[in-house]
């Protein structure tokens, strides 16, 4: 999807789900088994999250409202 020209310009948030067991997969290791950094032209971010506590879900919220605000 992000190689259509619709989202050309659109930034991309991931919530990384269920950080809070013991055998979640570490954002970097995330990252790295995504290729995030072979997208050089598009502005991404993991936040970590525990949606059942609800952490990390306003974090990754405030951060996409600040990267839309730029634009």
């Amino acid at each position: 999807m992000l190689l259509e020209d619709e989202l050309k310009d659109a930034v991309l948030l991931l919530f990384a789900n269920k950080q809070d067991l013991p055998n979640a997969m570490a954002i970097s290791e995330m990252t790295d088994k995504l290729g995030l950094q072979s997208l050089r032209n598009r502005t991404w971010y993991v936040q970590a999250t525990c949606a059942t506590q609800g952490t990390g879900l306003y974090e990754g919220l405030d951060w996409l409202s600040n990267e839309l605000s730029k634009r």
